[in-house]
């Protein structure tokens, strides 16, 4: 591990404290998850991933509409309205 030094606010601290206190682990191990979660936020994912969750999440949800398919357009268009 490589040893950093940042400058939080004092607010910022205080809750870190806590919540390390609370989950027990350190501040340090809080800021290296924090980080984890910046960077992976960051990662541009694939084509080809944007298209496998897709087909994974295809038929996964139920609407309760038998014609959705043939009425999409028409429930698109009530739900903006609403």
């Amino acid at each position: 591990m490589v040893r950093t030094q940042v400058q939080l606010t004092e607010e910022q601290v205080e809750a870190l404290k806590r919540l390390a206190g609370k989950k027990n682990v350190s501040i340090a191990e809080l800021v290296r998850r924090g980080v984890d979660i910046v960077i992976q936020s960051e990662a541009e994912i694939s084509g080809e991933e944007l298209r496998q969750r897709a087909i994974s999440a295809a038929g996964k949800f139920k609407s309760g509409k038998p014609d959705l398919s043939i009425k999409h357009d028409e429930y698109l268009a009530e739900a903006l309205d609403s």
